[in-house]
């Protein structure tokens, strides 16, 4: 197995594709921590990989809350001894017209979405910089680059994760941390039959995205072997932001 006894942190694994990460992680043999700020998917996303015969450890954590995430890497260390990759996942969405959004709402989706990557990237780094290096992939999206209206707030944390990343790259790169980043597009993490041949037709690839094309790409960016892989931004979409569709 590709991750034979890697500890791996995924933030916001508690459902869709975090949990989806989380799992494939567990069955290629990583040793998977599972930060979620509810208690009950967390735990049920524990339960899912321990049945299947993984290694899992759930930690409650708001990573809106620096606290936490000290208390994340704290407590992954005292578990497992090391952090060897972080996928930050963690996110929330909201659409508000910039005419409404409060300032308290702007702050909770940029604290929930960005400013935890920093903080969960830092904390791990000092980790894995007394450990020979380490792995971290940002989960950001294709809406960093494309708008609908009233979604200021996503649009903003997600472009910054895509500039953070290589910021991060270039500072964690002496202590042989790599930092990458994956764009998803459209991944259906509901009931993937609901979904119409309109909804797959706008896509080059002909389908609507599933978690396992993120949590693949996700084992194949920490891979030791594709170490030439950093500061990099991979957009997962089938081809969706390719496409030109134009109405009749």
């Amino acid at each position: 197995m590709t991750c034979e006894n890697k500890v791996v942190i995924v933030t916001g694994a508690g459902r869709g594709i975090g949990r989806a990460i989380a799992r494939t992680y567990a069955s290629e043999g990583a040793r998977v921590v599972i930060a979620e700020a509810d208690n009950v998917t967390g735990t049920e996303t524990e339960s899912t990989i321990l049945s299947e015969g993984g290694s899992a450890f759930f930690i409650q954590t708001d990573v809106t809350q620096p606290k936490h995430i000290e208390e994340l890497i704290r407590k992954t260390v005292d578990r497992f001894g090391t952090v060897d990759i972080l996928i930050n996942n963690a996110g929330i969405s909201g659409w508000k017209s910039p005419y409404d959004i409060s300032v308290d709402e702007w702050d909770r989706i940029i604290n929930t979405n960005l400013r935890s990557v920093f903080l969960c990237s830092r904390e791990a780094a000092k980790i894995m910089r007394d450990n020979g290096g380490g792995s971290i992939v940002n989960i950001a999206s294709t809406r960093a680059f494309m708008s609908e209206p009233n979604s200021e707030a996503y649009a903003a944390s997600k472009g910054g994760i895509v500039a953070l990343t290589h910021a991060l790259a270039a500072s964690f790169s002496p202590d042989h941390i790599r930092v990458n980043c994956i764009s998803p597009g459209w991944i259906e993490t509901g009931d993937y039959s609901m979904l119409r041949s309109s909804d797959h037709d706008q896509h080059l690839s002909g389908r609507v995205g599933k978690p396992e094309d993120i949590t693949k790409a996700c084992v194949y960016v920490t891979a030791e072997a594709n170490d030439f892989l950093n500061a990099t931004n991979i957009i997962i979409d089938g081809g969706m932001t390719r496409k030109m569709i134009y109405e009749n």
